[in-house]
């Protein structure tokens, strides 16, 4: 089957294409056309043929080896898919040959095929689109668990979402709307901007023309609202020192990443004498810690999806023979939404959606 190896760390935007195991020229990452299929290890076991796999900002840095799991090397990237069932275990109960399921893996989705345990994957609900399925659970995962579980968001509460274009953004933005709270979403560029206010965003601030604390209290003033109740923030650096001076008393502040580069700095004096909540939210550790939190949020996540509550914005696809390009355009920020990884097989051609 084809896969892709992560042979030593770096930079897997710097690879050729096509780039294959034959012919590497030192790069991060290759594909392997004859990697072996997994086989099925356990009586439980399934075999997935993978439809679409979802890139991360995570899988990047994990490849980069800046992210906080390293696997030994070599490895297979990719957390999050979704395909078709090719084979099952003797004890396997729930799913059959030909069903359609989603799920995620420590490793190994950039492949063809994936085995895992029956207790892992999800159905997906019929009529939902299987690529659209396959960039669900961590992107929208993350930014469910953050806001539901942890912040406990509710109805008429003021969110405020920075890198809102992104994958965790676009996630948190239409999750907010779905709990009913008056959402504002910060990015940058007008293509960004239009692509919020269709999501039906109270208010965008455009970070390449305003400035996020004036945008936002004129917002607020107009709308008789005192502040900000949560803070959901996967940039870090400036824009989140920036974003505390809108926070209400008794907010809440989600620390979800660091696109920035910059891990930012929240004193613990003013978090006292404010009251604040800082939630770190490690999504990936809550398969080791409570997986039941994640079961049930993917759970009411195909749920909403297959009653069109929540939409997937898939920004661009590319083949697996592609990867570095998928890699490079989460590198220069051309995301608005999530980038995913077509697995089907050789002739799949890059497009942008």
């Amino acid at each position: 089957m084809d896969a892709l190896l992560c042979k030593k760390l770096g930079d897997p935007t710097l690879s050729p294409v096509p780039f294959s195991i034959q012919n590497d020229n030192g790069s991060p990452i290759v594909l392997d056309p004859k990697h072996p299929i997994p086989e099925l290890k356990t009586p439980t076991s399934v075999l997935v043929r993978v439809k679409a796999t979802s890139l991360n900002y995570a899988n990047y840095l994990q490849i980069l080896g800046k992210y906080q799991e390293k696997p030994p090397l070599p490895f297979i990237p990719g957390s999050d898919y979704a395909g078709v069932v090719e084979a099952v275990g003797p004890r396997v109960s729930k799913f059959r040959v030909g069903d359609k399921v989603c799920a995620v893996a420590g490793l190994g989705s950039f492949a063809q095929f994936v085995a895992a345990d029956e207790s892992e994957l999800f159905r997906v609900p019929e009529g939902c689109d299987l690529v659209a399925a396959g960039a669900l659970p961590v992107a929208f995962g993350t930014s469910h668990v953050a806001l539901v579980h942890r912040a406990r968001l509710t109805s008429g509460q003021v969110l405020l979402v920075l890198g809102a274009a992104g994958g965790v953004g676009t996630a948190a933005v239409q999750i907010g709307k779905a709990c009913g709270a008056v959402v504002i979403a910060v990015a940058r560029g007008a293509e960004k901007v239009q692509f919020l206010k269709s999501l039906g965003v109270n208010h965008v601030v455009d970070l390449s023309t305003e400035n996020v604390i004036q945008s936002v209290k004129e917002f607020l003033k107009a709308k008789k609202l005192k502040g900000v109740d949560v803070l959901y923030d996967p940039v870090g650096g400036k824009l989140t020192k920036e974003s505390m001076k809108l926070l209400n008393w008794g907010a809440q502040i989600l620390v979800i990443g660091f696109a920035s580069g910059e891990i930012p700095v929240i004193p613990a004096n003013i978090a006292l004498v404010k009251n604040w909540t800082v939630h770190g939210l490690y999504w990936g550790s809550y398969r080791i810690h409570q997986p039941h939190v994640l079961e049930d949020s993917l759970k009411e996540l195909l749920s909403w999806l297959a009653k069109g509550l929540i939409t997937v914005q898939i920004s661009h696809a590319f083949a697996l023979s592609e990867a570095n390009l998928a890699f490079a355009a989460i590198k220069d920020r051309k995301v608005i939404g999530k980038v995913m990884v077509i697995c089907e097989g050789p002739g799949s051609t890059r497009s942008k959606i």
